[in-house]
């Protein structure tokens, strides 16, 4: 199984056009993938630079054809020009596996009025794969302020224990068809996206910190395989505007029932179709 997880900045490339064919075309050419999340999928929004307002969790799952396609927008607004409709911004997930239950998370939202900050979103669906049923979560933390992010990962982690405890239910059939019936939530989980930290920040160790009551714990995929070498860098390969030197801001962690499937953890830095590159995992 392959996931690829990529920051497509509304489909924007450095050179300032939006374009999500190439977006599609980029991540066929990186590989052919199981799963695919991304974050900064823009819907009506035709104030971000370079969009026309375009729809593009459509022409995007479109271009997935055969894949399910699950958005998490974390913005939800009035639509610029027509008050009826509605500006979406968030996570995007895309499976050609079996999709079970599907999660759509608010994360905190702390108020800080010298801040800048928007909505964050955590989007958590059931995967089965040939070797049991996962969650995939993908995210987009805040970027502006450390205490937010710690906050927001804290709530993550309440929600990766939650699963946790609700993997052992069992399930009932006497709602079958109806909203009650319980659905598989499995304990073991993928956690992916644009994490806007480094891979020497307090808040990787944050998501690191070991969890009690046999909870499985979270491990950096790239350390796993590759445990004396540094991060490849996700933003500042190409000239962007928000960091000084190039940064892993991307990370995809995976818990303990998984270690022993990665096989491989892959960034490709040479695409410019967005201001991140894409990073990716395989398991077997």
């Amino acid at each position: 199984m392959k996931l690829l997880s990529w920051n497509i900045q509304w489909g924007r490339g450095i050179d300032g056009k939006v374009d999500l064919t190439r977006i599609l075309d980029t991540i066929r050419q990186i590989g052919d993938f199981d799963i695919i999340c991304l974050q900064e999928v823009a819907v009506n929004f035709p104030g971000l630079p370079g969009s026309s307002g375009e729809d593009q969790f459509k022409l995007l799952s479109t271009g997935l054809n055969g894949y399910t396609a699950v958005y998490c927008p974390a913005t939800d607004i009035p639509g610029e020009h027509d008050n009826h409709s509605r500006s979406l911004f968030g996570n995007a997930i895309f499976s050609r596996l079996p999709v079970g239950q599907v999660w759509r998370h608010l994360l905190p939202w702390a108020a800080e009025s010298e801040t800048p900050s928007m909505q964050r979103s955590l989007a958590e669906v059931v995967i089965t794969t040939n070797f049991g049923s996962i969650r995939v979560m993908t995210t987009h933390l805040e970027y502006y302020s450390g205490s937010q992010r710690e906050l927001q990962i804290e709530t993550i982690r309440h929600l990766h224990a939650e699963a946790s405890h609700m993997s052992g239910r069992s399930m009932q059939v006497a709602e079958k068809g109806g909203p009650f019936a319980t659905f598989p939530r499995p304990a073991e989980a993928i956690l992916c996206g644009d994490l806007n930290f480094s891979a020497t920040a307090n808040e990787r160790l944050q998501i690191l910190k070991p969890f009690e009551n046999h909870i499985p714990d979270f491990h950096d995929a790239h350390s796993v395989l590759r445990p004396n070498e540094p991060h490849t860098p996700t933003v500042g390969i190409h000239p962007v505007d928000f960091v000084d030197q190039p940064e892993c801001y991307d990370h995809i962690f995976i818990t303990d029932g998984l270690r022993n499937r990665l096989k491989n953890h892959g960034t490709d830095p040479f695409t410019q179709a967005s201001d991140h590159q894409p990073v990716w995992i395989e398991l077997s």
